[in-house]
């Protein structure tokens, strides 16, 4: 089953049982799904979009929760930092298993290795092997750091 098959089969699912935040949740994916395909309309291509892209847009909505989540417990707002973390959960299960931090670690060895990368203006080509492969299965923001640190010793 396609990820937008789970995601629709999930969404009908929370209807009958009318579960209305996990509903919401679930038609902010299907929007933001949408703006996506849109935007790849724009861009010339047929307008559908991949796997890939749809966990590329599931781990956006992630982040931006997480930061809407710190920005609102900073600002003694607990209950919507409580809805944004539901949220999260409600996207996080279409997104694969997260990986370890040795699993990163190994990832990483084995993209520069691919890339053949020996210095730190390889990163490009080892950021373009980990995202080909892990889209979805970790942060790339923090991974990023990790294959400057790599290449730069």
């Amino acid at each position: 089953m396609s990820l937008r098959e789970r995601l629709q089969a999930a969404l009908k699912d929370a209807m009958k049982a009318k579960a209305a935040d996990r509903l919401s949740a679930l038609r902010l994916i299907n929007a933001a799904i949408k703006d996506r395909e849109i935007a790849s309309r724009g861009e010339g291509s047929d307008g559908g979009v991949s796997d890939a892209d749809l966990l590329a847009v599931l781990g956006k909505m992630v982040k931006q929760r997480q930061e809407s989540a710190r920005i609102y417990e900073e600002g003694g707002r607990l209950e919507l930092a409580e809805k944004e973390l539901a949220e999260i959960k409600v996207i996080e299960e279409f997104l694969p298993r997260q990986l370890s931090a040795g699993e990163v670690e190994a990832a990483i060895a084995a993209a520069v290795t691919e890339a053949g990368a020996g210095s730190i203006r390889d990163m490009g080509k080892v950021m373009a092997v980990l995202k080909a492969k892990y889209t979805g299965q970790m942060d790339f923001g923090a991974v990023g750091a990790a294959i400057k640190a790599r290449l730069a010793g």
